[in-house]
């Protein structure tokens, strides 16, 4: 049996912030895990080398259900967003030992191919809806088969979503919490105007999503899901906060545009309901804060019974580590929807080289043994660590938004 004999956390930084858990075994195989949690990564850091990595010495590698049952069932607190980043970074590790030492990509390990690649859309946003639809129109050029519009909201000087000044979007945007301010009436009148003019624009080939970012209460994002039927959206993403469940039943209520949810959640009991209720249509909890592919698989397959599909979370906060390791479950798991794309940077995919592609709007994890993800840690250590935070809003009165 590989024993593992180390572990350790690299914390680097090429343009972000990334966590990463290395495990190497007794035969010198290494696998990796993304530990990522954006805002407050040196709390996962902190779970994972004082409180994880002397647990793992010693045990076999091989055993991945029982490794994980054992961190998350042996630590008594249970779940949370810094816990399960953490079991995530190991289970994920484990499978890209396992994968390596059997000679084959991960996927292959989960059942092998349910499709021949993972169809994965592009961001666009810009400060005007023209704006937008030009960047839009560039990522359909590129062969983007589904897009994410996001645009500026006039009367605010800032949208969260929407990069300033057409520079790199990054939410992680200050040493300090950034504040904003937000309206939810100029908001809801723009939007609609953005698909009306994105579908005169681009078509119907092409599938359109939006994010909401939770800012809605439930009977607004039911009204401006019914003002989007029209425009055959793909998806709204994150219409209100989660954590009241009951409230997707107002939602779904008053619309039939499909809703997305889930990039924040952390264990299956966060989608139960919503997934159970078929209050939901996709999913978007990740590798990397729901536990690992281990965990994110049993997520999978409860929403494959009430006919809901994945659309995990792929944003830039995740490494190509996740990225890689979302690619081998996307391909493998026969409820997949579609996979957020969000490129990395230059230096990141120096740091972090990999064997996923891109190609005419899909991806492909590659045939790589394990992950097919590495990290060039002579590099990563030149980029040190930088504290960055999510930003706040506030409503045009000063009222701290509750979302």
């Amino acid at each position: 049996m590989p024993k593992i004999v180390s572990a350790r956390v690299i914390v680097t930084c090429p343009g972000r912030n990334f966590v990463t858990l290395k495990i190497e075994c007794d035969d010198g195989t290494t696998g990796l895990g993304d530990a990522t949690l954006n805002g407050r990564e040196l709390s996962v850091a902190s779970y994972l080398t004082d409180h994880v990595v002397p647990c793992l010495i010693g045990r076999d590698a091989h055993r991945i259900e029982d490794v994980w049952q054992y961190l998350y069932k042996g630590a008594y607190w249970r779940r949370g967003p810094v816990t399960m980043a953490a079991i995530a970074a190991v289970d994920t590790a484990l499978w890209d030992i396992k994968g390596k030492l059997a000679g084959m990509p991960v996927y292959q390990l989960l059942g092998g191919a349910a499709r021949d690649a993972c169809m994965v859309y592009a961001h666009a946003n810009g400060t005007t809806i023209e704006d937008t639809i030009a960047v839009a129109k560039a990522e359909q050029a590129k062969g983007y088969k589904a897009i994410r519009l996001q645009c500026g909201v006039p009367g605010l000087a800032s949208t969260y979503g929407v990069a300033k000044h057409g520079a790199r979007y990054e939410p992680a945007d200050a040493d300090l919490p950034s504040e904003s301010v937000w309206s939810t009436e100029k908001y809801l009148r723009v939007v609609p105007e953005l698909f009306k003019a994105a579908r005169e624009a681009m078509g119907w080939d092409v599938h359109l999503l939006h994010d909401i970012h939770h800012r809605l209460t439930p009977i607004e994002a039911g009204r401006l899901g019914k003002a989007l039927e029209p425009y055959n959206l793909f998806w709204i993403e994150d219409p209100t906060p989660a954590e009241n469940q009951e409230a997707f039943k107002l939602i779904r209520h008053h619309t039939t545009t499909p809703i997305a949810v889930g990039e924040v959640f952390n264990s299956i009991w966060d989608a139960k309901d919503l997934i159970q209720n078929q209050l939901i249509d996709y999913i978007r909890a990740t590798v990397v804060h729901a536990g690992g592919i281990t965990h994110l698989r049993r997520i999978a397959s409860l929403a494959d019974l009430y006919q809901v599909r994945t659309g995990c979370h792929g944003a830039t906060d995740l490494s190509p580590v996740a990225m890689a390791a979302a690619l081998h479950f996307g391909l493998s798991v026969p409820n997949f929807g579609v996979q957020e794309h969000m490129p990395h940077t230059d230096e990141t995919d120096a740091v972090f080289p990999h064997a996923y592609s891109f190609d005419d709007g899909m991806m492909h994890p590659g045939e790589a043994p394990g992950l097919g993800a590495d990290i060039d840690e002579e590099l990563a250590a030149t980029y040190d660590y930088k504290r960055a935070y999510l930003p706040v809003a506030r409503l045009e009165d000063g009222t701290l938004c509750n979302w």
